[in-house]
């Protein structure tokens, strides 16, 4: 399965991941500018960074220094943390 391809088409977010994200990153990102940011991420991506566990697929970016954790069922955004911190 193509899970770049499917998550660009379905991702979506809660109103609580917003302020998840900006805090795991020690950014003031806006809502607009998350909703902008992770799918260019996720686009630029390589499918083999593309990884499922259980629900979850997790995104490893390592040129932006990312992991995004994203529901397999719902789409929904679960939060952003960094590689290497």
């Amino acid at each position: 399965m193509n899970y770049k391809e499917v998550i660009l088409s379905n991702i979506c977010y809660t109103e609580l991941v917003y302020g998840r994200i900006n805090k795991k990153l020690n950014s003031k990102y806006s809502t607009q500018e998350i909703e902008e940011l992770l799918p260019s991420i996720i686009e630029k991506t390589e499918l083999t960074n593309f990884i499922r566990k259980g629900k979850n697929i997790y995104v490893y970016n390592e040129e932006d220094n990312l992991r995004i954790t994203i529901n397999i069922n719902t789409f929904r955004v679960i939060t952003v943390d960094k590689l290497n911190q």
